[in-house]
């Protein structure tokens, strides 16, 4: 035989064996499966407890020539003093909701609680002002602020009320210290003059702008509902107290600048700058180490009459002495000259002499220059041209 002969039977054993040789270890195996015992292995399962024996219990295999009776537990008996069923509450639901639910529910943020008023809002109650509350506002470069009331009236401790015409918009802090100022400062002063109080004129209290409106300038104690700006007081009787007018006696404008000062930060008035000359500024604004500005110059009443003449001289005054001007000298001595030279002067007669010169000077001229020819320039013109 030779060597390709030997190769070819060697590929075919080869292959042969590759073939016999699986379906011989699976042979071998089927006869090791039928002849093991059964019941030690299913008893090996069985002594297994397993959650859900119960629930297959149907579908167990059936020992050989042995049927299996398969018992199935049922519930109990419902006991007679049960309570009836009732449809589950809200409360009973979250508790039988499952684990994720509340995981959820916790991992949920909370809802917001709802604003408790402040202090100042519990303390300024319709017996003090007439002032209710209205929304955060949050505007623009910082304006805006919060616990913001709608001042519309102060109530006086005798009941009557004081307008505030037009209603201003401020913080609560900022109205509970005005309605103190008008209840315990200003209502005083209006009963001395024989009246009370009736209505607050409201220059300005709420607006986003900058200081004295200029453009660029730090946000103004308006923007933030701290200030109002006032301008007069009007009494029951219908006289109009204007805080900024010389008329109004000295003493009770000096009278409302000192309470002002006493309550308020900030204080700004006549000549305090060309922005308040008609009004005055109260504010709150908090400084370091609470300092105040209080600029409110009282200016006095203008005289109602101004003296046009001069008052009279009196009998007993000396008399006034008068020195001689120096013109009134220079006159003397030309006068003193003149008479000094009288004499001279009136021989002479210059005056006289005079014209008879000037006539002969004027005939010497005449017959020196003989009259001049005038001849057109037009003709010189031509005779340089043709030169």
């Amino acid at each position: 035989m030779n060597f390709t002969a030997q190769k070819a039977s060697r590929k075919w054993a080869n292959g042969a064996f590759g073939r016999i040789a699986p379906a011989m270890v699976t042979a071998a195996a089927a006869a090791l499966l039928i002849g093991m015992p059964v019941e030690p292995a299913w008893a090996a399962k069985a002594s297994r407890a397993a959650p859900w024996d119960n629930l297959f219990r149907e579908f167990q295999p059936r020992a050989r020539g042995k049927a299996r009776r398969v018992v199935v537990p049922l519930p109990k008996p419902r006991p007679a003093e049960a309570p009836s069923a009732k449809p589950e509450g809200p409360a009973e639901k979250e508790q039988a909701a499952p684990e994720k639910d509340k995981t959820r529910e916790q991992a949920a943020p909370a809802p917001e609680p709802t604003p408790q008023p402040s202090a100042c809002r519990l303390a300024l109650t319709d017996e003090v002002a007439i002032a209710p509350s209205i929304p955060d506002i949050r505007g623009a470069n910082g304006c805006g602020g919060e616990d913001l009331v709608r001042l519309e009236a102060i109530v006086l401790p005798d009941k009557r009320r004081v307008s505030v015409k037009p209603a201003a918009i401020l913080r609560c802090t900022m109205a509970s210290a005005l309605a103190d100022w008008i209840r315990k400062d200003i209502a005083p002063v209006a009963e001395r003059l024989g009246s009370s109080v009736s209505d607050l004129d409201n220059f300005d209290s709420y607006e986003c702008r900058g200081r004295n409106r200029i453009v660029g300038a730090k946000l103004s104690e308006h923007g933030r509902a701290n200030a109002l700006d006032v301008r007069a007081f009007k009494l029951a009787n219908g006289r109009l107290i204007s805080l900024t007018d010389r008329t109004v006696p000295r003493e009770l404008r000096e009278t409302v600048l000192h309470s002002a000062c006493a309550r308020f930060s900030t204080v700004l008035g006549p000549g305090s700058d060309w922005y308040h000359e008609d009004h005055i500024h109260l504010d709150l604004m908090e400084r370091r180490g609470n300092y105040r500005i209080c600029q409110w110059d009282v200016w006095d009443p203008l005289p109602q009459r101004a003296p046009l003449l001069p008052a009279e001289r009196p009998e007993e005054a000396p008399s006034r002495e008068v020195a001689a001007k120096p013109d009134d000298a220079k006159s003397d001595m030309n006068k003193s000259d003149v008479n000094k030279s009288g004499a001279n002067k009136s021989d002479a007669k210059p005056d006289a002499a005079k014209p008879d010169a000037e006539e002969s000077n004027r005939e010497k001229s005449d017959q020196a220059e003989p009259p001049r020819e005038e001849k057109p320039a037009t003709k010189k013109r031509r005779q340089n041209r043709r030169s």
